[in-house]
């Protein structure tokens, strides 16, 4: 191995070690938890769907979007036609050929994000060849969290044992609505802070523009999509609650998109709130890393956010990309990034090697291999026992 090639390993470690750290984790790594991925959690609404009075409407929605559709862009598309509804003089859109008025239009929307988040409370695993799917519920949960208590214990036990006292609290941000990194903290003994204050149930007392809390906690959690225990009460507040509890009243909203609701006041919208907050963790004027894992680069608003943050003249972020190359290629995106005039400060981990800038790929695999250090237990592996121990 060259020394230059050694240099880039241990700045990764060195990174991913750093004082001032976020996390981005995408849908991809709650996928060994028997949570679906967006296009396969699409198909089971669909499913849900068939023979309810909600499908017609949903199937219209799919017709008149692009083939590549998941069901977030359908909660987006239902959200702008409620919207519309609720402006217009007869308190109805026209959709297909057919009239729903706001009730309808509501009614399907809340539908939808209670099958989603059922889905995702109980989990399935999806049909392969021969075997059929299997779906979790209530009695029989599929849901396992062994990869995100080995993730969390990783980063808090081993790469970052014993600088609670010198290190900022760890952020970690995440566009899934399942509950699995809020779990594995609390099992891991880690305090954390959600924006909420309470027990059991309890309402965000966050707001936007407000600090984040600096001391008595390890890790903050920021969840950018919602979360399938985040409803909206019938007073407007936000409150966190078990899925089986009666109380508080919460209308059936349940706020796991950006676009289940809208609010008069930015200050009042959970959603800015979060994306606000990563902004400011990506504007930071000290030495700071964000790595990503799970996360597929496909949600716009994120990605811009990083490239705006990334691309000031006074940017001290570190990118650090754990993502997979399919057919080659790894998302535009990155590819941009990596030969753009910040490249150098953009590192992107693949199963075919290292990519820092325009360079690479460094430390590619034994031909007919692959590197595994990009999927979330291989983060896992890498934060534990450092990157050398994939070579």
């Amino acid at each position: 191995m060259s020394a230059h090639g050694n240099d880039w390993l241990e700045q990764l470690d060195r990174h991913l070690a750093s004082p001032c750290l976020a996390w981005l984790l995408g849908a991809g790594v709650s996928y060994g938890a028997n949570i679906p991925l967006m296009y396969p959690l699409t198909a089971r609404v669909r499913e849900l769907a068939a023979g309810t009075v909600h499908e017609q409407l949903l199937n219209a929605l799919f017709d008149e979007l692009p083939g590549d559709t998941h069901i977030e862009h359908v909660l987006s598309q239902l959200g702008d036609y409620t919207a519309l509804a609720t402006r217009t003089a007869a308190g109805s859109v026209n959709i297909a050929g057919h009239t729903y008025d706001k009730q309808q239009l509501t009614s399907t929307h809340e539908q939808i994000l209670e099958w989603i988040a059922n889905t995702i409370r109980w989990g399935i695993v999806p049909a392969r060849n021969e075997t059929a799917a299997v779906v979790g519920d209530a009695e029989n949960s599929l849901i396992r969290i062994d990869d995100h208590s080995d993730f969390i214990r990783a980063l808090f036990h081993t790469s970052q044992a014993g600088l609670q006292d010198r290190r900022k609290p760890v952020r970690i941000f995440t566009t899934n609505y399942d509950t699995l990194i809020e779990d594995a903290l609390a099992l891991a003994s880690v305090p954390y802070w959600d924006g909420f204050t309470g027990g059991a149930v309890a309402f965000r007392s966050y707001r936007f523009g407000d600090e984040e809390p600096k001391s008595g906690i390890r890790a903050c959690v920021i969840k950018m999509h919602g979360s399938i225990d985040w409803h909206l009460g019938d007073d407007g507040k936000v409150w966190r609650v078990r899925s089986l509890d009666t109380y508080p009243n919460r209308n059936g909203l349940i706020l796991i998109h950006p676009q289940a609701t809208k609010y008069a006041a930015t200050q009042r919208d959970p959603f800015a709130a979060q994306f606000d907050l990563f902004r400011r963790a990506l504007s930071t004027r000290d030495d700071n890393v964000l790595a990503v894992c799970g996360y597929s680069f496909g949600d716009d608003h994120i990605n811009q956010e990083i490239e705006l943050c990334m691309g000031r003249t006074d940017s001290r972020t570190t990118l650090i990309a754990f993502a997979e190359e399919k057919d080659g290629q790894m998302p535009e995106c990155l590819t941009l990034w990596r030969n753009s005039s910040w490249g150098a400060r953009v590192f992107v981990v693949t199963q075919n090697g290292i990519y820092v800038g325009n360079e690479g790929p460094l430390h590619p695999p034994e031909e007919g291999s692959s590197h595994k250090w990009w999927t979330f237990a291989g983060v896992t592996k890498l934060l534990r026992d450092g990157s050398e121990s994939f070579l």
